[in-house]
This record gives structure tokens, C-alpha cells and sequence, in this order.
């Protein structure tokens, strides 16, 4: 076997600064997320560079299957820094490389388009959904083939439960993956048809947001028609059926308007509208030979039907703009066509490359030292997932850095010339990858099932016919070689080394101060002292210049490194095309119109998420969800400044021990449930602790030591706290799956008292650690005493996280303690909370919040951590 050599992080840190032209952040995502690695975590490649070529040659290998083949230095010249062709993380990730056993896929979605789901259907998704993420999928199905809740089971005297019990089944599933260290993400959709929508939507802020989940709602046009004319509407199960088992007649406005509120608030739940989406839908037309779309798949929002996936690509459109940010700035419509093309082949060759590794996969399930009965669902998912591949090849070309484009163009983004200019890019593109799939269906093939007759009335076709009757002639005689070509995602991790706006998305701030904050006791800093501001800690300055924003500064004559005042910044900003791109709601309703434009060149689905100014109430989102829905969108993502700061929260907490934050913040805030008007109201104060109190276990790390907090809660609020380090020696060791117990308060003999904590492990069975306080540092004990007293009397969350920083402790350790408090309790502030007599260091105004454990301006939008 070949040996590759093995680079060191720091070598391979330092040559992707030189590759990215200094970049850290575009390093180091490529370095974290796509550069080669064994399980070992060793590097096999130090730049970007090694990688294209790795993906250049499995291309070019499969390109000689065919004829006209690309060379691998053809293909690397498109791919070389990110510059025209840009793969998706999924195939930067697997394409060629041995030491991982994955797909290449981006995303898939399982289940049956069954009328009903028995509970064996049931069953058997979760574990299929479990066998994806296990290999780091992110998955999609639907529940609206799932019994309502309060209907009778056929065969059984037994009522459904309804949905929600599946919902949290799912979820859980979810959370066991990730918690073993795969990455996963999980979309769950309803159709607004099903009697149980109402009930999922009131609960799925406290299910979903805790582990990057989500929930979308299928609406139809008959429901949006009841909503205008303020109709009821029936309800129903089946969902499709003449003959339904079940019914229920709701107020239509009434559950759209709770759609919209949980959206405006929790950006939750994703709308879909699903005519638009079957309307052009060319999949669709293959529905009775398995291709029936049934859901959608998160981030990317792809609609697949069951055990379909699909395969990305991004075209970079800021690299066609010839003399960009000048009066010249005009567009290479010749290059990009010819490069949709060579895209188009590009992504055929990938499905080719994605067929060999679930080959390998199906492979080494036949070799698992396990029984065929134990192995027989994954080895069946996976040849499932392969036969549809193969017989659709699907794919997805798309666009990032639309919104540095129109920057670079000279036009504004959002404005009806913008939209003009847009919808002539991606009709060049939609134009040019279907040509592309024509001419590989006379070299290679069609799709298996094409029928040029099946398709024939499909509005997205006939688009193409008006455009290019050769185009559609070809294609009746020769067939496809995909049965869907576009599709646009908002790739924002990969957008990093791109260093350009998401998918078809604005820059929504250019540049923006950040603050790192510097622990006081690091002796290995040198703080901006000028910047500490509150509570003694002392913050480092970094103004972030978005990439193109530097290459207008540069074009334009303006000094980059210069050292520039808030105001200066806000002068630049104004003077820039990237000014006021979503300020106001006639913006936002432009861009809603624009993404419905280029739906109509999309034969798939335009992702994209729309974050609005804290001057957007509720009613303007309702009327942008309305117009979208008019204008062609086939989903809506409408973030707003509420939604975004509950996201925010989500994303922050996702990939540690505090990520439960989420739940137990929806519980103690009854505004976001029942009755929004209700303030959140502090818990009262309880002199005599009861006997046993609900804990949460918080691990974190700090100093290469690993620490434990046990928070002891009373109505859902910390009462006590009790933290040190975590080992069988000095301190306490638990399983990593204890997340939640019990301090049971016990009296001996002598009338002492002693704090215990119990859990219960997945079986069912108890265990009791006792005494507490005996297993850490004394001097911990006696701090944590303190600020259990304070927490006892219920002093604000926000007062005791700055008593707990004013602490003057000279011990290291101790500040290492002192640090752990904070990160414990930080997850149990109220989004929202207000922070009196401290103005924002950027503009001055008294406007800080807390959300998601930070300060938050919302005069300004600048944040930093606590």
C-alpha cells in the first residue's frame, strides 16, 4: 500500500494562510472540515491545492470511461482556489479519499409514501435515519403518514398517540449519533393537512432547537386560499384520501398566523409551499416509478423522494465579472456558459464516483462479524439509496457569491435591475446544464425511465422549449442524462473559503468589529485594555473586512490597513455597493421577488434566508411569506432579528455539553408557549430546600482540564451549584451520557449535611454519588457555598454572573473555577434580558440584551461573548 506522507497541523496551518492569502478562518475551516485525514486525525494534504488534485483525478478517471473525456488538469484548473467550479463539502470530503467510508452525497430522504405508517414503518425509518448519520448524512422524512393523535388503530382497540411521540423519537436518535462525534442533521416534515400540525408546531422550539433539527410545513394552495378568505379548513387523515378515517375542522388564519409567529420568534418552522414546489417538479413526473417527492432535506432544502439523494456543486459567480467594482465591471456570459457544462459533466461523473463507494459500503456490511438479521436494514438502505441514484442520477448545479456579483457589478442588491441581471444568469445556467445533460444522454446514455411524453406539460420544461426549441427537440430524441440538474444551497461553511457572500445571498454586514475576550489571569496576553469595558475583563479588537469589501476598498483607493473610527466605518459602508441591502421592508419584498425568479429557472429548489432588521414587526413577515407564496417561492426562510438571535443560540450551543440550554430556557419563558403577552416572571423566593432538587450535569474545559458543574434546579431555575474537576481521583467521574439527576440533600447522624447526586443510567437502574461537596476542593466548596446563596434568593442570572466575575482571586486554578461558574450558568439567561447602566461600545446607545449566553445591541446588532 502506498505511503502518504504526514503533515503537521502546523504545516499545514501555514500553508493554507499562504494559499488563502492570509485568511485564518478560511484555513482553518479547510484544514478542520476538508483537508485528508485517517481516523487518526493525521493530514495527508497541506493546502487546498492537494485537494483539487485529488478531486481532478477521480474525475478525470471516470471522465475516461466516456468519450471526449476532460483531463484532470482541465478539471483542476476550474477547481484550482475556489475560483469558477466549487464542490460540495461532501465530495471535497470523499472524492478519493481511502481512509474514509462515506458517501458523497449531500443529502438524502427515506421513508414510504404509504397512506399510513404502521408502527413497524415507523421503527424501521428510525433505524435508517440512524444508519445515515452514522455516516454523517443529513436526512429528511415526513410524518404525515403518522396516525393522528385520538384515532383508532385498525385491528386494535388501542388509540394513537398521535405524532409528537414519533417527533421525539426521532429526535432522540438524532441526539444519541451526534453524541458519539458524528456530524447529522435532521429536517421533519408535515403536511398542513394533518390534523396533528398544530400541536407539533406548539412544541417544536423546545424538541427541535436542541439538536440541530428541524421542522417544515407543507402548505398548500387550498389552505393559503382559506387563510385569505378567512375560511375554515378540514383537516384529515389519511392527508390524501376520499374516504378519510379521521377529520378536524380548524380556523385557517388562525394556525397560519402561529406558523408565523413561532417563525418570526424561533425561526422555526421552515414553510414550505408544496404546489409550487410539484408544480415544476420533473421527478414528479416519474412519481409512480418511485420518484414521488415526499419531503425535503435539511439546510440544503432539496425536495427528494424516498431514498433519493442529491449531489452539489457551486459556480462562483464574482470570478466571472471582468474589472469588478469599476465602470467596465461586465459579465463573462461565454465562460460561464461553457463552464455550466463542463459543471454539468463534472457532477455525472460524481454520481459515477458515489455508485463505487456505497459499493464499498454495501461491501463491507457483507463482511461485518454480525447477523444477517442484525445487518439487513443498513445493507438494504444502502442498496436502496444506489438503485435510485443510479436510475435518476440526480444533481444539483448551483451559484454562490450572487451577492458579491452585483456588488462587483455596480448593481444593488435587491433592486428590479438586479433581479433583470439575476434571472439572465441563471436562465444562461439552466439553459446551459440542461444542453449539457442532452449531449452526455446522446454520449453515455439517458436516465433509465426518461420519457420525453411524462414531461411534456411540465411548466419548467416548457420554459426551456421557449428559449431554445432545439434544446427541447434534443432532448425528446436523445433524453436526459439527470432527471433534475439545478439546485441552489446557501453553502455558508464552504462560502468561508470561497471568501464571498452564500448562494444567492447579500452580505448582510461588511464589516463589523469583534472582541475577543482575554481572561484577566492569562499572563500570555497583551490585552486593548482600552476595551475593557465591564466586570475588570479586558477585550482585543479585530475589525473583520469582508473579502470583496477589501477589493472595492482597493480599487477604489482606500487605504485597508488603515486603523479606522466607528464613524469612518459607517462612511465606507455607505459609500460601498453592499449599502443598505435588506434596511428596510421594500428591500426584503425585492429580494422575495427575486428568489421567485430564479425558481422558475430552478428545476429543484433556490435555498436562501432572508434575515430582517428589528424594524420588521410581525405583520410585514406575514406579508412577505403571502408574497412569496404568490410569486413562486417553493419554500421561506424568513429570519427575524428574534429568530436570528434564537438561532444564534442553537448553532452556538450545539456542538457541546450546554446545547440542552435551549429546552430549559423555552420552559422558564412562558412568552414564547401559551400566552405571549405574559412577561417571564422570576421564580419566588424558598427559604427550606426541599430534600431533592432536579440537576443538570454541564461539562466543559478550560486550561486542557476537564470540569463538571452540578446544577441543582428548582422550578426549572439554579438553586445551587456545586463544580470541580472531573476524575476518579480529586473529583467525580460520570458517563458522558449523564446529563440530568437528582441532589438528594441528606442529615447524619451527628446533624451534619450531606449533598449526594443520583442518576439513572439507560436501563433503568440508579446510582447515587455520595457526598458532594467532599469530592472537590475545599476552597471550591466554600465559593460555590456563596454563590449558591445568592442563586437561593433568586438574584438575577445577569447580577450573578458579574458578582461571580468581580471575584478578585489571585490562585489560577481558582480563576479556572471562577470561569467554569460562568460557562455553567450562562446557558440559564433569558433570552432578552436587559442590561442596565452599560452602553454599547460601538454606538453608544444603552440597548445591550442577553441571547444565546451574549450581549447583544439592538440599536447596532454588535455583539461579543460574556
Amino acid at each position: 500500500m502506498e505511503t502518504c506522507k504526514i503533515y503537521s497541523y502546523e504545516e499545514a496551518l501555514e500553508s493554507a494562510l499562504n494559499y488563502f492569502g492570509n485568511d485564518e478562518v478560511a484555513a482553518k475551516v479547510w484544514i478542520d472540515n476538508y483537508a485528508l485525514k485517517d481516523s487518526l486525525g493525521n493530514l495527508y494534504e497541506k493546502s487546498p491545492e492537494d485537494m483539487h488534485w485529488r478531486i481532478a483525478n477521480e474525475v478525470a478517471r471516470i471522465e475516461k470511461r466516456y468519450v471526449n473525456p476532460i483531463n484532470a488538469a482541465k478539471v483542476f484548473e476550474l477547481l484550482d482556489h475556489f475560483r469558477y467550479i466549487v464542490p460540495s463539502g461532501s465530495s471535497m470530503v470523499g472524492i478519493g479519499n481511502k481512509y474514509l467510508l462515506s458517501s458523497l452525497a449531500n443529502c438524502f430522504v427515506i421513508g414510504s409514501a404509504e397512506d399510513v405508517h404502521s408502527y413497524g414503518t415507523i421503527m424501521h425509518i428510525d433505524e435508517e435515519q440512524v444508519q445515515l448519520m452514522k455516516c454523517s448524512g443529513i436526512v429528511g422524512h415526513d410524518l404525515s403518514y403518522i396516525r393522528p393523535k385520538g384515532s383508532s388503530i385498525k385491528d386494535s382497540k388501542l388509540i394513537s398517540t398521535g405524532i409528537l411521540p414519533f417527533m421525539e423519537r426521532y429526535f432522540n436518535s438524532m441526539r444519541e449519533v451526534v453524541q458519539g462525534g458524528h456530524s447529522g442533521a435532521l429536517m421533519l416534515s408535515v403536511n398542513i393537512k394533518h390534523p396533528d400540525v398544530e400541536s407539533l408546531i406548539d412544541v417544536n422550539i423546545k424538541k427541535a432547537k436542541d439538536n440541530s433539527a428541524n421542522i417544515s410545513v407543507k402548505i398548500t394552495d387550498e389552505f393559503m386560499k382559506a387563510v385569505i378568505n378567512e375560511e375554515s379548513y378540514i383537516q384529515q387523515f389519511p392527508i390524501i384520501s376520499t374516504k378519510p378515517i379521521f377529520t378536524k375542522e380548524i380556523y385557517a388564519k388562525h394556525l397560519f398566523e402561529k406558523i408565523l409567529y413561532k417563525a418570526y420568534h424561533d425561526a422555526e418552522p421552515t414553510v414550505l409551499f408544496w404546489d409550487n414546489i410539484l408544480k415544476d417538479s420533473l421527478s414528479d413526473s416519474y412519481a409512480d416509478l418511485g420518484f414521488q417527492t415526499i419531503s425535503i432535506t435539511p439546510y440544503y432544502k432539496i425536495p427528494l423522494s424516498p431514498y433519493d439523494s442529491c449531489h452539489l456543486l457551486s459556480l462562483n459567480l464574482y470570478s466571472y465579472v471582468i474589472d469588478p467594482f469599476t465602470k467596465e465591471a461586465r459579465f463573462d456570459f461565454d465562460k460561464f456558459a461553457e463552464h455550466v457544462q463542463i459543471a454539468q459533466r463534472v457532477l455525472d461523473d460524481i454520481v459515477d464516483l458515489e455508485l463505487e463507494k456505497i459499493d464499498l459500503i454495501l461491501s463491507n456490511i457483507e463482511k461485518a462479524s454480525v447477523s444477517k438479521e442484525i445487518k439487513e436494514t443498513e445493507y438494504n438502505l444502502w442498496k436502496k439509496i444506489k438503485e435510485k441514484s443510479a436510475m435518476g442520477r440526480r444533481i444539483g448545479i448551483g451559484v454562490t457569491a450572487e451577492g458579491d456579483m452585483f456588488a462587483a457589478m455596480g448593481l444593488c442588491y435587491g433592486t428590479q435591475e438586479s433581479i433583470d441581471f439575476s434571472v439572465k444568469v441563471h436562465k444562461v445556467m439552466a439553459l446551459n446544464a440542461y444542453r449539457s445533460s442532452v449531449n452526455m444522454a446522446k454520449e453515455r446514455g439517458s436516465f433509465a425511465i426518461y420519457d420525453a411524453s411524462r414531461e411534456k406539460n411540465n411548466p419548467f420544461i416548457l420554459r426551456l422549449k421557449r428559449e431554445d426549441e432545439q434544446l427541447f427537440n434534443d432532448m425528446e430524441r436523445y433524453g436526459r442524462r439527470n432527471i433534475s440538474c439545478l439546485a441552489i444551497a446557501s453553502i455558508k461553511t464552504v462560502s468561508l473559503m470561497t471568501q464571498t457572500t452564500s448562494g444567492i445571498e447579500p452580505k448582510y454586514i461588511p464589516v463589523y468589529k469583534h472582541h475577543d475576550k482575554i481572561n484577566s489571569y492569562n499572563k500570555n496576553t497583551n490585552a486593548n485594555t482600552d476595551l475593557a469595558y465591564e466586570l475588570d475583563n479586558s477585550f482585543r479588537e479585530h475589525i473583520i473586512y469582508h473579502s470583496k469589501f477589501l477589493t472595492w476598498m482597493k480599487v477604489n483607493g482606500i487605504e485597508p490597513t488603515k486603523k479606522y473610527s466607528q464613524e469612518e466605518i459607517d462612511d465606507l459602508i455607505k459609500r460601498s455597493p453592499y449599502y443598505m441591502t435588506t434596511a428596510n421592508y421594500e428591500s426584503l419584498s425585492m429580494i422575495i421577488h427575486m428568489q421567485g425568479a430564479i425558481e422558475k429557472w430552478t428545476d429543484q429548489s433556490v435555498s436562501v434566508t432572508i434575515n430582517t432588521p428589528s424594524s420588521i414587526d410581525e405583520d410585514s413577515i406575514s406579508k412577505l411569506y403571502f408574497e412569496a407564496w404568490r410569486c413562486g417561492c417553493k419554500g421561506c426562510s424568513i429570519i427575524s432579528h428574534k429568530g436570528l438571535f434564537a438561532d444564534m443560540k442553537t448553532y452556538l450551543l450545539k456542538d457541546n455539553d450546554n446545547k440542552d440550554n435551549v429546552k430549559r430556557v423555552d420552559k422558564q419563558i412562558n412568552l414564547y408557549e401559551e400566552n405571549h403577552d405574559m412577561p417571564f416572571q422570576r421564580p419566588e423566593v424558598v427559604e427550606h430546600r426541599p430534600k431533592e432538587l432536579d440537576c443538570d450535569v454541564v461539562r466543559f474545559q478550560n486550561n486542557k482540564e476537564k470540569w463538571v458543574a452540578f446544577v441543582g434546579l428548582l422550578n426549572g431555575y439554579p438553586y445551587e451549584i456545586f463544580t470541580g474537576l472531573q476524575d476518579d481521583e480529586e473529583g467525580i467521574a460520570l458517563p458522558k451520557s449523564v446529563t440530568k439527576g437528582k441532589i438528594i440533600k441528606q442529615t447524619e447522624e451527628n446533624g451534619q449535611h450531606r449533598y449526594d447526586f443520583q442518576f439513572e443510567n439507560k436501563r433503568g437502574y440508579k446510582t447515587t454519588v455520595e457526598g458532594l461537596s467532599e469530592k472537590f476542593n475545599p476552597e471550591y466548596w466554600n465559593y460555590a457555598k456563596l454563590i449558591s446563596g445568592v442563586l437561593r434568593y433568586r438574584m438575577p442570572i445577569e447580577h450573578v454572573m458579574r458578582l461571580v466575575a468581580s471575584l478578585q482571586l489571585k490562585d489560577e486554578s481558582i480563576n479556572t473555577w471562577k470561569n467554569g461558574v460562568e460557562r455553567a450558568l450562562k446557558k440559564y439567561l433569558v433570552d432578552g434580558t436587559k442590561v442596565n447602566g452599560l452602553k454599547c461600545p460601538i454606538c453608544g446607545e444603552e440597548s445591550l440584551i442577553y441571547q444565546g449566553g451574549n450581549l447583544i445591541c439592538k440599536h447596532c446588532g454588535a455583539s461579543r461573548g460574556i
